[in-house]
């Protein structure tokens, strides 16, 4: 019966165990193609950076070309989940929206300049003509969803008075592009690590500029 129990609970733990050694290759991947690119880099290095051996990537993801894939979709899941959890900051509850702005965005810069963020920019720049359907899907699941999802929360506050705007995709585009904007110089194309007190004045420059365009009209008296 112990042996009963003992079989049943290893194939209970085998999907488990399996799905953390995928997990592993593809981030020993990530970090090798950040590192070496694409062209350099060898199934036989990811080998030994997961700790794994070279035929277990083979059967886990195939070729090198699905490896590259399946990386870079599992990065931009990382770094798009992190975006998206700094829009937290901007729930609907009452108040000024300064404040919740100015948190959301440091949140997102931190995300921005995040070395993962910056590797993942960097691989999609450098191999965008070789894999440009990768390019279209990863723009999708990681920008294009921090802004969508941006644009619903300011919507929600163009809503309820706290904003003014008739077009919260273009409010949402342009807050984003006041945040990243600067960033390229100033972490001189992700070469400089930016302290977090730089971030916090960019991302309050962002709100100034933003809010000077979006706060809530006053009411004339007529």
């Amino acid at each position: 019966m112990n042996g009963a129990r003992t079989s049943n609970a290893s194939r209970r733990e085998a999907p488990r165990g399996r799905i953390d050694k995928r997990q592993a290759i593809l981030e020993a991947a990530f970090r090798t193609f950040a590192r070496e690119g694409y062209g350099q880099s060898c199934v036989r290095e990811i080998a030994a950076e997961a700790g794994v051996a070279k035929p277990t990537i083979y059967n886990h993801l195939g070729d090198k070309e699905m490896l590259f894939r399946e990386a870079m979709l599992a990065a931009v899941g990382r770094t798009s989940g992190a975006g998206l959890a700094a829009l937290e900051q901007l729930r609907e509850r009452g108040g000024d929206v300064r404040p919740m702005l100015e948190e959301a965005g440091h949140r997102i810069l931190k995300n921005h300049c995040g070395p993962e963020s910056q590797a993942l920019r960097r691989l999609l720049n450098a191999e965008a003509v070789r894999f440009p359907d990768l390019l279209e899907t990863i723009q999708g699941e990681g920008a294009q969803r921090l802004h969508d999802s941006l644009a619903d929360r300011l919507a929600r506050f163009a809503l309820s008075g706290r904003l003014h705007t008739s077009d919260p995709d273009l409010a949402a585009e342009q807050f984003l592009a006041l945040l990243t904007g600067p960033m390229a110089l100033r972490t001189r194309l992700g070469t400089r690590k930016v302290s977090d007190a730089e971030l916090r004045t960019v991302g309050r420059a962002a709100v100034d500029t933003f809010l000077r365009a979006y706060a809530p009209r006053a009411v004339e008296s007529p």
